[in-house]
C-alpha cells in the first residue's frame, strides 16, 4: 500500500462552495491523498456518486485502498484533461460539481525519487503520471532557446537565458542526471546578490520544468472547456490554484464563461447575442485563513475560484 500523505488545502471552503446535495454526481479531478474526496463522500447518500481522477499511480493505489469498501465511487487513473471523455466511458452524461486542487502534492514533493524537490538530490523526473516525457529529457535534449522560453514563461525567471546557456555548457561535458546537478547550475547562473534575497533560487526553474513536463497549463485549459459542458444547470466548478500562471488561466476562463455581451462599447444595441453561461460565485479568490497558513505553510499561495453554470 502506498502511503500518500497530503494535507488538503481550503478543504471545507472548497467543498462547502461545491454546494453538494446528497444524491448528486460529483468529480474530484485531483484526488491525491483523498482529503477532498472524503469530505464530499460524507455529504452524499447511497444515491449520490463520486468519481475520482488522478494520473499519479501512487495516488490511485492510495485512493483504491482508502475507499475500498465504498460502493458509490468510481476511481479512474487519468489526467483531468480527459474527465469528459472518461465520464462518457462510464455512461455519466451530466454532473453536479467538479473540484480541482492543482499543483504538486506534498507526497510528490517529499519523495526525493520523484525528482520534484530541489532540496534533496535525486534523479531528474517530475512526471506526475510516472510515464512519458521527463525533466531529464527536457534538460538534456531541448535546445537553449526552448529551455530559456520554458524558464521565462513558466517560471517567470529573469535569468532564464543564462540558466539555459549554462545547462547547455554543462551537458556538453556530461549528461545532467540529478536534481542536485541541476541546482548547482541554476545557482551558478544567478548573481550572488540576487541569491541572497528571497528563497531558494531554484524554485522558479523547477516550477517551470514541472509545468512543462506535465503540460499543466494545457491540461487545465482543456479540462475547463470540456468539463464545464458536463455540468448541469446549477452545477459548480471549484478550482484551487497555487501560482499566478494557473490562476490566470482559471480567472480568464471563468470570466469568459460568465461574460455577457461582447459587442464594442460604442454599439447602440447588442448584436452578438452572447449570454453568460455561468456566474461567478466569488468575484475575488478565497484565500486560506491565517490559521491554515500557520498549520500548513504550503497553503499560503492557494486561491480558490468558483463558478456556477446558469445556461447550456
Amino acid at each position: 500500500m502506498t502511503d500518500f500523505n497530503h494535507k488538503s488545502v481550503l478543504l471545507f471552503e472548497s467543498v462547502d462552495l461545491l454546494n453538494v446535495f446528497s444524491s448528486g454526481v460529483y468529480v474530484d479531478g485531483t484526488a491525491g491523498g483523498g482529503g477532498h474526496s472524503r469530505e464530499i463522500l460524507k455529504r452524499l447518500d447511497k444515491n449520490g456518486k463520486l468519481v475520482c481522477f488522478d494520473k499519479d499511480p501512487d495516488a490511485i493505489d492510495h485512493i483504491n485502498n482508502l475507499f475500498k469498501n465504498i460502493d458509490n465511487i468510481n476511481i479512474i487513473k487519468s489526467d483531468f484533461r480527459y474527465i469528459s471523455s472518461e465520464l462518457d466511458n462510464i455512461n455519466i452524461n451530466k454532473i453536479d460539481g467538479v473540484l480541482l486542487d492543482l499543483g504538486v502534492s506534498s507526497y510528490q514533493i517529499d519523495k526525493p525519487e520523484r525528482g520534484f524537490c530541489y532540496n534533496q538530490d535525486a534523479v531528474l523526473d517530475m512526471r506526475m503520471s510516472k510515464t512519458g516525457l521527463s525533466a531529464y529529457d527536457i534538460i538534456n535534449s531541448y535546445d537553449i532557446k526552448d529551455l530559456s522560453k520554458i524558464f521565462f514563461e513558466y517560471g517567470e525567471e529573469k535569468f532564464s537565458w543564462q540558466i539555459a546557456k549554462n545547462i547547455e555548457i554543462a551537458r556538453n561535458k556530461k549528461i545532467i542526471k540529478t536534481t542536485g546537478e541541476l541546482c548547482d547550475i541554476i545557482k551558478s547562473s544567478i548573481p550572488a546578490s540576487v541569491r541572497r534575497k528571497g528563497g531558494n533560487p531554484c524554485k522558479r526553474t523547477f516550477q517551470a520544468i514541472r509545468i512543462a513536463v506535465n503540460d499543466e497549463l494545457g491540461s487545465l485549459s482543456e479540462c475547463i472547456d470540456s468539463t464545464f459542458k458536463k455540468l448541469r444547470i446549477g452545477g459548480r466548478f471549484c478550482i484551487i490554484t497555487f501560482h499566478s500562471l494557473e490562476d490566470r488561466v482559471v480567472k480568464q476562463k471563468f470570466t469568459s464563461l460568465s461574460q455577457g455581451c461582447i459587442c464594442p462599447p460604442d454599439f447602440p444595441i447588442c448584436v452578438c447575442n452572447n449570454k453568460p453561461k455561468a456566474r461567478l460565485v466569488n468575484k475575488k479568490p478565497i484565500l486560506p485563513s491565517e490559521y491554515e497558513i500557520n498549520s500548513n505553510s504550503r497553503s499560503k499561495s492557494a486561491k480558490l475560484r468558483v463558478i456556477e453554470k446558469i445556461l447550456e
